[in-house]
């Protein structure tokens, strides 16, 4: 099983040989870790992903959770699994000691949730939208929420959530209703309602803490006016103790396409359902201050965008191991040519057309996983770099490819999901082969966290024109520095990769100072998407390059293979790019020009 859900020897290459993760146990914050201890907590992960967190994976699918009495009830294999996870440290595993984290560095974390991912996605959210909750609260919130919320959450005893969507807003966050009230004592009483919020309510664990965008008096309208709520489902005692059932109640469960062994919900504050302290209204604490909530939030959202893109990825890349093996067991057809009925059928990797879609998966999946990867590396190169100079160089960076890291892999990921399936033919369609699930747990990708239109006007509008393109530069230089290395490479396909790539990060470079000069902001942005698409596929082909310099040093099957991927990658794939690019120099939008009663 565990060939099919993660390939250790990539997560080792790109960790150990690319990457070069072991020279972080130099700084002062990895100082009590080795490589050796880095390969132990993947080689734990993989085992707990294997043992406690896929055998249960289809049974989450067909088994949803169920809304009983206002009790949410979710599939019983699921909290042992959890409970696997935190025993073994993995939710504290990124933070300080002193709230009993083991201060993993992000890029190793990020190898190791890869796992989870692949394994199970829908058990593995529970716990990773309780770490991004941690970690926001760490963040910003007090020494004693820090030890009343943050301490449980790392002991595995608490989940933690995010509850930001409404019914009416969706995602824009500017126009939600929840009101939040001031109380003499300090605390505030929520009202509204919330749209959209995993692991709301379920029986696991002791309590589930709601992270709240709600709107205090005095902040005015729209996003400024948005302050942030710490509200437990139950209330805590000075003691630690539980105390009553705060006024928080599920409305309903929303059924879904996929990921459906995560609960999903529609949610109440303050409808009256419960009535702490006798009167109703959700109970929650200011986290900071007020009307700064969506600002902190996005320290949420931010990590959760590159968990996103992590969760496409590895799911994608469970499908194309899958399909892999599939492909080299499954006896079908005779090679082209070949006339002879009597001939034994060969296995479906021996056709050219099969072994294409196994490729494009491959460059997609592998791609991709060097990229969230390499944005785990860029976090902790900001955190721990003893250069302040270099941390601000990586928090520019990763702010810069935190919308790509996010949507690219959920769009191409998911399209190597298509591929297993095609691979596997009818059967790829039913349900007796995991590709199908894999395809619909996916398909969430690409929507939650900012869909793909929103992190588009993200990237161009925010993070490329409203800094004067200077981190987009910053990471041209990058990239020229690995074109420059393989122009001079004695391989032949590697001197071309970086001919092709450092003209094609010029052409982008040009392409947007182009766009700068488009004095009608709707007609700037209004191929945003197309400009996150082909700065995507740039991005993902200068991660194949620097993934083949290295590779290139090596003559056994595996690295012969990253090479074949990453020429496939620059031959079949980059060239989508430069269409994209002719599209934005041309800036032409027929949808920006076709009124409503057009269509």
């Amino acid at each position: 099983m565990t060939e099919t859900i993660i390939s250790r020897r990539d997560l080792d290459f790109m960790l150990f040989e690319w990457l070069d993760v072991g020279s972080l146990v130099g700084r002062k914050r990895f100082a009590e870790h080795s490589v050796a201890t880095f390969k132990d907590v993947l080689a734990l992960s993989e085992q707990i992903a294997t043992e406690h967190f896929a055998p249960h994976n289809r049974k989450g699918d067909l088994e949803e959770p169920r809304l009983v009495a206002g009790e949410v009830h979710v599939l019983p294999e699921i909290e042992p699994a959890l409970r696997a996870y935190a025993d073994a440290g993995l939710i504290g595993a990124t933070m300080d000691s002193s709230v009993g984290g083991f201060q993993l560095p992000q890029s190793v974390f990020n190898g190791c949730t890869a796992w989870f991912y692949a394994a199970n996605m829908s058990t593995a959210a529970y716990n990773l939208l309780t770490i991004g909750n941690a970690n926001l609260l760490l963040a910003h919130g007090t020494p004693e929420q820090v030890a009343t919320f943050v301490v449980p959450m790392v002991e595995g005893r608490y989940f933690g959530t995010m509850a930001l969507s409404e019914p009416q807003a969706g995602s824009s966050l500017a126009d939600i209703t929840t009101r939040a009230e001031p109380q003499p004592d300090g605390t505030y009483r929520l009202f509204g309602t919330k749209m959209w919020i995993s692991g709301a309510d379920h029986q696991m664990g002791e309590n589930i803490v709601h992270l709240v965008l709600a709107k205090a008096p005095g902040g005015g309208p729209g996003a400024k006016g948005i302050s942030l709520f710490i509200v437990p489902k139950f209330l805590v005692n000075p003691d630690g103790t539980l105390g009553e059932h705060n006024d928080v109640a599920v409305a309903g469960l929303n059924h879904k396409m996929g990921a459906r062994a995560t609960v999903n919900t529609v949610f109440a504050l303050g409808d009256g359902t419960h009535s702490p302290a006798g009167r109703p209204g959700a109970v929650g604490y200011l986290v900071g201050e007020e009307h700064q909530g969506l600002a902190y939030m996005f320290h949420m959202m931010n990590e959760a965008r590159v968990g996103v893109g992590l969760s496409a990825v590895s799911l994608g890349y469970t499908s194309y191991l899958k399909s892999l093996a599939y492909a080299k067991s499954r006896p079908q057809g005779r090679p082209v040519g070949e006339r002879n009925p009597d001939r034994p059928q060969v296995p479906l990797i021996e056709h050219a057309d099969v072994r294409r879609m196994l490729l494009t998966q491959k460059s997609y999946a592998e791609g991709a996983l060097a990229l969230v990867l390499y944005c785990g590396w860029l976090l902790d190169e900001h955190k721990t770099a003893t250069d302040l100079e270099a941390r601000a160089r990586a928090a520019t960076l990763l702010g810069l490819l935190t919308p790509i890291a996010k949507s690219w892999p959920a769009q191409w990921c998911l399209r190597a999901n298509e591929l297993a399936i095609q691979v596997h033919g009818g059967y790829g369609y039913t349900r007796d082969y995991d590709v199908e699930q894999h395809y619909r747990d996916n398909r969430l990708n690409p929507i939650h966290e900012g869909t793909h239109g929103i992190q588009a006007l993200d990237l161009l509008n925010r993070k490329v024109l409203g800094d004067g393109a200077e981190g987009l530069r910053m990471l041209a230089g990058l990239v020229g520095e690995s074109a420059s290395r393989a122009q001079k490479s004695p391989l032949p396909e590697l001197r071309a990769m970086g001919d092709a790539l450092a003209g094609d990060w010029d052409r982008l470079l040009r392409t947007t100072e182009s766009l700068r000069a488009v004095p009608d902001v709707a007609a700037r942005l209004a191929n945003a998407s197309v400009y996150l698409e082909a700065t995507g596929h740039l991005v993902i082909a200068w991660m194949w390059l620097d993934q083949a310099l290295v590779a290139a040093s090596g003559t056994d099957p595996f690295h012969r293979g990253k090479l074949a991927a990453a020429s496939h990658f620059f031959l079949h794939e980059l060239p989508h790019a430069r269409v994209q690019l002719d599209l934005l120099a041309a800036n032409h939008s027929p949808a920006l020009c076709m009124r409503p009663d057009e269509f």
